[in-house]
């Protein structure tokens, strides 16, 4: 150690880098295991006190009362209109969250000829057999069984592939043949047949008797409301907020205000969790509103109150802390300025904010028009909502403000307040696809990581197109006369190889009308039913996602834009979704949810290749 031979010069030497130095919080550090004297807190100088206040920066306030006495005075427009995607507008539904409105998607029953969802249409079987009973029909329960019954398979036909090619859905469908009824058959029929309907012309062997035709028409009635009531479904398949060449939801409301509209519209939802910061502002429109008005102006009175939070940190030095936040436990790093700015507010400003309740009800959007502040000395000042003057807008901030569509205007200062869920229980996946782009074919491929099996259960995608494959070589597959051709060659060549049956290709196509832009069509690998390379099928997809259009009268090509499968891929699944309403009563709906993929893939297609032949 080096030996200073004069000590004050060292001392009162000027410091070779000087700092500021600064105390956000004062803490004691005991040195005894005893608490006892620490927890006095014992001042025997004022001088030191004073020290700590200037340290504090207590001596750094502006002449400035607090609030003690405060007016709201806002606007509010209510919510009247509902449209999806570009069709017509609605009357906005109260009665129900706005996710059962917009994520609702038709319940799949059928796939091509194939009936699926038998869980609900035994249960809505059992619904209708407990009204009949309840009517005092019992003699009519089995006749509509045989009329409406659930149908039994046959293992050998190639038409049965989804039911019994998999064990548990081919004993799901023997358990209920012949045994239960088919209630959405009964369904259909009552909706194909509105009143006044004619029992008369029911299928064997039902027969009603004419003086009940009133009777069972009213119970049909009212059965086709309590199936309404259990799953939320759009009123018409094709009137539903799903955009399928987008895989998202679109759809718009409307709140009027005299002659104007404000016009909110939701043009990329997909993330499953709707809220208001999914609605931007749309230009005001010139059509005038089909619903009227629901305007209200109110000014509110209140005293303010100010911000509390766990862990806050205590104007007053003989005052305790909360121990669950611990400011000086946060370590930012130097791009964290999310976490300096909660460590400045929470530590520096959290009492210079006062918290102002203004109740607003679901389905409103609300518009401060001003605050008048009263402190402490008795002065009044008329606050306006920032940002609103053109000449101030860079000075703008504030939160929880709706955006414009147009980009040359400035954020709008309505609050909008949705009737949404404060929770959904989702349940598993009944449907989800995987759409990835693979570069070494040149497409992109729809994977289906879970269909639905007819008897209302999803199973793994891979899983179900082995059990198809099985199936199809055991029904279909027959010896095929090849002559055999003895050599020695150790390769032989390859056309094309295979991929899974649930990898749907797509294919880019040109857009009509279009030389450069490009969209993905759907398209089909073939399946080989019989051995003969000539006799083909084509594979289909099993979910509803993918099979958009095929079960139309008229099939109906699908295409994606080609923007939506980036580089990382889209996934997409559907699955029930249920909540409590703010009445007590429950509700479900079928909803899709949309998020990023995993990245490329490959799928290993191949095309004119020779492959080693492999001796026994």
């Amino acid at each position: 150690m080096p030996i200073v031979r004069n000590d004050m010069t060292v001392l009162l030497a000027e410091r070779a880098l000087p700092s500021v130095t600064r105390w956000h919080r004062i803490e004691g550090i005991p040195r005894t295991h005893q608490f006892d004297r620490a927890l006095r807190a014992e001042i025997r100088d004022a001088l030191w006190m004073v020290t700590r206040q200037w340290q504090m920066g207590e001596f750094l306030g502006d002449d400035a009362g607090s609030p003690v006495f405060a007016k709201v005075h806002q606007t509010t427009s209510r919510l009247t209109t509902y449209r999806p995607r570009d069709l017509g507008e609605q009357a906005f539904d109260e009665s129900v969250p706005l996710e059962s409105r917009v994520e609702q998607r038709p319940v799949p029953f059928t796939a091509g000829a194939q009936p699926l969802s038998l869980d609900i249409r035994v249960l809505m079987g059992r619904q209708w057999k407990k009204m009949l009973l309840a009517a005092g029909f019992p003699t009519a329960v089995k006749d509509f069984r045989d009329a409406f019954q659930v149908l039994s398979v046959d293992p050998d036909d190639p038409g049965s592939a989804m039911v019994c090619a998999h064990r548990d859905a081919w004993q799901h469908q023997a358990a209920f043949a012949g045994r239960a009824m088919d209630g959405y058959l009964w369904y259909r029929w009552i909706i194909d047949h509105p009143a006044p309907r004619d029992l008369a012309t029911l299928p064997a062997p039902l027969a009603i008797d004419p003086g009940d035709f009133g009777t069972v028409n009213t119970m049909a009635d009212d059965f086709v409301s309590w199936f309404d009531r259990l799953i939320d479904q759009p009123l018409k398949p094709e009137e539903n907020a799903w955009i399928p060449s987008r895989l998202e939801y679109q759809f718009g409301c409307c709140a009027p205000h005299g002659t104007r509209r404000t016009e909110l519209t939701a043009a990329e939802y997909y993330q499953g969790d709707l809220d208001w910061y999914a609605l931007d502002v749309a230009p005001e429109s010139e059509t005038p509103p089909s619903h009227p008005e629901v305007f209200t102006a109110s000014t509110t009175t209140f005293v303010p109150t100010a911000v509390e939070f766990n862990g806050m940190a205590n104007t007053r030095w003989w005052s305790f802390e909360d121990r669950r936040v611990n400011f000086g436990g946060i370590r930012p790093d130097t791009t964290d300025l999310a976490k300096l700015l909660l460590m400045e507010f929470g530590l520096l400003f959290a009492n210079d904010w006062c918290v102002v309740p203004v109740p607003l009800q679901a389905g409103a959007v609300a518009e401060v028009q001003g605050l008048a502040v009263t402190n402490v000395f008795g002065e009044r000042f008329w606050i306006e909502p920032a940002g609103r003057s053109p000449e101030h807008t860079w000075q703008r901030w504030n939160v929880f403000t709706l955006s414009h569509t147009a980009p040359t205007r400035r954020p709008d200062q309505a609050l909008l307040m949705l009737p949404t869920a404060a929770k959904v229980q989702e349940g598993a996946p009944l449907e989800e696809v995987t759409m990835i782009r693979d570069e070494m074919a040149n497409m992109v491929w729809g994977i289906e990581l879970t269909v639905p099996l007819p008897h209302g259960e999803g199973r793994s995608g891979g899983s179900a197109a082995a059990e198809t494959t099985r199936f199809f070589d055991r029904v279909l597959r027959r010896p095929f006369p090849v002559p055999p051709l003895e050599n020695e060659a150790r390769v032989h060549y390859e056309l094309m190889n295979t991929v899974p049956e649930h990898w749907i290709p797509f294919i880019p196509v040109h857009v009509p009308g279009d030389r450069r832009e490009i969209q993905l069509q759907r398209a089909s690998l073939l399946r080989d039913v019989d051995g003969d390379p000539t006799h083909t099928m084509k594979i289909k997809p099993r979910t509803s996602l993918l099979r958009e259009g095929l079960d139309l009268t008229t099939p109906r090509t699908y295409f994606v834009h080609e923007e939506e499968v980036s580089r990382a891929g889209v996934r997409v699944k559907q699955a029930y979704q249920r909540t409590r309403w703010t009445d007590g009563r429950i509700v479900v709906w079928f909803g899709a949810a949309k998020k990023a993929g995993r990245g490329e893939g490959s799928s290993g297609l191949a095309f004119d290749r020779l492959v080693e032949v492999k001796k026994a």
